[in-house]
């Protein structure tokens, strides 16, 4: 059928060397999926093929400037973890304040290459088109600006950097691809910390920082993986009640799915999700008795919303990090002025997924 995508036509209209085959399993997975379950509109076929396509490009020019990079280490990078919707972006953003830290911003994951330098016309004309994808997506997708901001210049999830191996949650979240995401569950993630490194290479090509700070809720259940990658690597895992977290990600969800599918089935996306995280937590819980205590900290939520500033002097404690005095008072000012800001109020229940309390208490506590 026409209105079907189509692996072999997407790569052919694509001239550049996107390196290794690892791409090609993960490409046909989730085409079919895409073209058997998720049940996308027009729009939403247009939207995913766009997508790809451009996740493909962007993978090729990193391969190119890589390969020119051999020999560039990596700063320690400190990735934040937990459950999404657990308060992992108000701590990433808090901890992004540091002058020490470097985190990915959006514009430099969708137009990172040719490199450019800071304050230049070439970046400003890339921050543009970011933001003009930002306003469509807001288009398309309602009350998304509200559920999790995102400016052109802001830090932003490793899921948008996961797409170079094609190995992403992000495409579950668009669309309904149970066979894409049992898939990703399955498969070895190192491929796409691989990509994740090459990716981190080219930015700290043009700025070394002396730290990486960095942000998924899908990097939980990858501390292996992360690790044979990035052997000094270290974690903040933020706990929350996932009877407040799940219905969350899967109100989120929803959202993003009404402006690319015909139909959301709510109770499905409820079993899927809670699956998925489930077995996360349950590799993470595996994975992190390997690690030593200044390569991982817990913090809870309940503690984090009371006395954020703790909790941040917590964590640079834990790793023995410098807390300086500028930071300290970046760090204030920003807890100050978000407790000013007005947001509104989602109502979300797990009964609208077909979930129950107690049921997700078992799994995921």
């Amino acid at each position: 059928m026409s209105n079907l995508l189509n692996a072999d036509k997407l790569l052919q209209s694509l001239s550049l060397d996107l390196g290794e085959d690892d791409y090609e399993e993960p490409l046909n997975v989730l085409i079919e999926s895409l073209n058997n379950e998720a049940n996308l509109t027009y729009f939403g076929k247009l939207a995913c093929e766009y997508q790809i396509r451009k996740h493909l490009k962007v993978r090729g020019q990193i391969f190119q400037k890589s390969r020119s990079l051999p020999n560039l280490t990596i700063s320690r990078p400190v990735f934040v973890i937990g459950l999404p919707r657990s308060g992992t972006t108000y701590l990433f953003n808090l901890l992004s304040l540091d002058p020490e830290h470097r985190s990915p911003l959006f514009w430099e994951m969708m137009n990172p290459l040719p490199s450019c330098k800071s304050g230049s016309f070439t970046e400003k004309m890339r921050i543009m088109r970011s933001r003009s994808i930002l306003f469509s997506k807001n288009r398309f997708i309602s009350k998304l600006d509200d559920m999790h901001a995102i400016t052109a210049t802001s830090p932003e999830e490793c899921l948008l950097i996961k797409v170079f191996a094609l190995r992403s949650i992000l495409y579950f979240y668009m669309a309904n691809t149970p066979s894409y995401l049992s898939y990703l569950e399955d498969s070895d993630k190192t491929v796409s910390y691989l990509w994740h490194r090459r990716f981190l290479k080219v930015l700290q090509s043009q700025y070394k920082p002396k730290r990486w700070l960095l942000k998924d809720p899908s990097h939980l259940g990858n501390l292996d993986e992360i690790l044979s990658i990035y052997p000094d690597a270290c974690f903040i895992h933020i706990h929350r009640d996932p009877a407040e977290t799940i219905p969350s990600i899967c109100s989120l969800t929803s959202q993003v799915r009404k402006g690319f599918t015909n139909s959301i089935d709510l109770n499905e996306l409820g079993e899927r999700t809670l699956d998925f995280w489930e077995n996360s937590k349950k590799k993470n819980e595996s994975q992190k008795n390997n690690l030593n205590d200044d390569q991982y900290v817990d913090i809870y939520y309940e503690d984090f919303i009371k006395n954020p500033l703790k909790t941040v002097e917590t964590i640079y404690k834990n790793f023995n990090f410098s807390f300086s005095k500028e930071n300290k008072e970046l760090t204030e000012s920003y807890i100050e002025k978000n407790a000013k800001t007005s947001r509104e109020n989602h109502i979300y229940t797990l009964e609208e997924y077909g979930l129950d309390k107690k049921e997700v208490h078992n799994r995921l506590q």
